[in-house]
């Protein structure tokens, strides 16, 4: 048995899919307003001003983590401060002059403890070319020192060396030549001899001759014992 369809009944298929369609446009517009209604805005606003796509970030993804009640979330970025510069103090006219005065001060001050220090540099280097000078001096004082007694030994010797020849003499022959011997010589001479020999060499002399040798061999001899300020008296050459 064959069925036949009519063809009034095709029309009717059609309305499922618009149906079908409709009903997801309504899902899609109540899914959108319920986007809206969770963040906040409203789809005029939505329309208006598109919302700028947001660039992913460690610090974005940490801070949508849930966190405990009473915590206090730490800001990522310090905002930023102006800077502040402390005001330089005011100067007053006498404090300024008071400090170029210091200054100058202390620059006197730094010259003058150099001048010193090169002075006292200077005065060392003298005390040490004078010290150097005095070992210098004190050395050849006693190199003539031991010239000068080297010459009286020699001078000594000379002297006795002639006495002993007079002694050696006759009295009255030793007398003929100082009567006319030059008193420079015949004192000596005579303050060297021992006193028995002189005393027998006066009394065979001219009476003036030997009144005039005996006050100057006596002037001679208190000078020669009559010791200076400050130094020992030398001893007595009569024999």
């Amino acid at each position: 048995m064959k069925i036949t369809v009519p063809v009034r009944y095709f029309p009717s298929l059609r309305l499922l899919p618009m149906t079908m369609i409709a009903m997801a446009l309504l899902l899609a517009m109540k899914s959108v307003h319920l986007v809206y209604a969770a963040t906040g805005a409203s789809p005029a606003n939505a329309a208006v001003a598109p919302p700028a796509k947001a660039e992913p970030s460690v610090h974005t993804e940490r801070s949508e983590k849930p966190k405990p009640e009473g915590t206090v979330t730490p800001t990522t970025e310090k905002a930023a401060l102006p800077v502040v510069t402390p005001a330089e103090p005011a100067v007053s006219e006498s404090e300024r002059s008071l400090l170029m005065d210091l200054r100058q001060r202390r620059q006197l001050l730094d010259a003058r403890e150099t001048a010193l220090v090169d002075r006292e540099s200077t005065l060392a280097a003298v005390e040490r070319r004078l010290a150097g000078r005095m070992l210098e001096l004190t050395g050849l004082q006693s190199r003539l020192e031991a010239l000068e007694r080297q010459r009286r030994e020699r001078d000594e010797g000379n002297w006795r060396g002639l006495v002993k020849l007079y002694e050696a003499m006759k009295p009255r022959d030793a007398a003929l030549i100082f009567n006319d011997l030059d008193l420079s010589v015949l004192l000596p001479v005579m303050d060297r001899m021992k006193e028995a020999k002189a005393a027998l060499v006066l009394s065979a002399m001219l009476p003036d001759r030997a009144r005039l040798v005996t006050t100057e061999l006596a002037q001679m001899r208190t000078k020669a014992n009559t010791p200076a300020p400050g130094l020992p008296a030398p001893p007595s050459n009569g024999g």
